[in-house]
C-alpha cells in the first residue's frame, strides 16, 4: 500500500469551503443530536430534553440556533386542556440533512459497531437493503477510485 502525496493546504480555504460552514452551522455534539432526534421525529422541547438527557438552558439555546439558522421552526400547538405550547419541526432545510445523517450512521455501522446494526434501511419495492452511494447524473453508483475532484472557479477568479 503507498502513502498519498503529502498536501499542505486544503484545496478549498475553509473560508470558501461549504462543508465548514455547515460544520460551524449544526457541528457541537448538543445540535447534531437534537437534529439526530428530529430526524426520527422529535418535535417537542420535554421529548427532546427526556430522550437525549440535556440540560434545559443548553436546550433551549440549541433550538434557538437551529431555528434562527432555518433548519427547524418554532411553532406554537396546543392539546385540549393544556396551554399553548411550542414544538421545534424540521425545515425542508432541516429535512434535507436526512441523508447525511444516514451515511454517518453507515460509517458508524462500519467502523465503531459491533457488527449488529439497530437501524436497516430497506427498498420499499424490492426489500432489498439501501446503501449510501455517490452515483452520477444517470443514477449508475460510481466506485471511489472513479471519483475525480475538481475544484471550479468562482466568479471573479476565486477558486472554491
Amino acid at each position: 500500500m503507498t502513502d498519498s502525496a503529502l498536501i499542505r493546504r486544503s484545496p478549498v480555504p475553509p473560508g470558501d469551503c461549504n462543508l465548514a460552514k455547515s460544520f460551524a452551522l449544526i457541528g457541537d455534539r448538543w445540535s447534531l443530536m437534537i437534529l439526530r432526534s428530529a430526524l426520527y421525529g422529535l418535535r417537542r422541547f420535554d421529548d427532546f430534553q427526556t430522550e437525549l438527557e440535556i440540560p434545559r438552558t443548553v436546550l433551549s439555546s440549541r433550538l434557538a440556533g437551529l431555528v434562527e439558522s432555518g433548519i427547524m421552526e418554532r411553532r406554537d400547538y396546543r392539546e385540549d386542556g393544556q396551554r399553548t405550547r411550542v414544538e421545534y419541526p424540521l425545515t425542508k432545510m432541516g429535512q434535507a440533512l436526512s441523508l447525511p445523517f444516514i451515511a454517518m450512521t453507515e460509517w458508524g455501522d462500519r467502523w465503531l459497531g459491533d457488527g449488529h446494526s439497530p437501524l436497516t434501511l430497506r427498498s420499499k419495492a424490492s426489500g432489498e437493503r439501501l446503501r449510501v452511494a455517490l452515483v452520477d447524473e444517470a443514477g449508475k453508483a460510481v466506485r471511489p477510485a472513479d471519483i475525480d475532484t475538481v475544484i471550479t472557479t468562482r466568479p471573479g477568479g476565486r477558486k472554491t
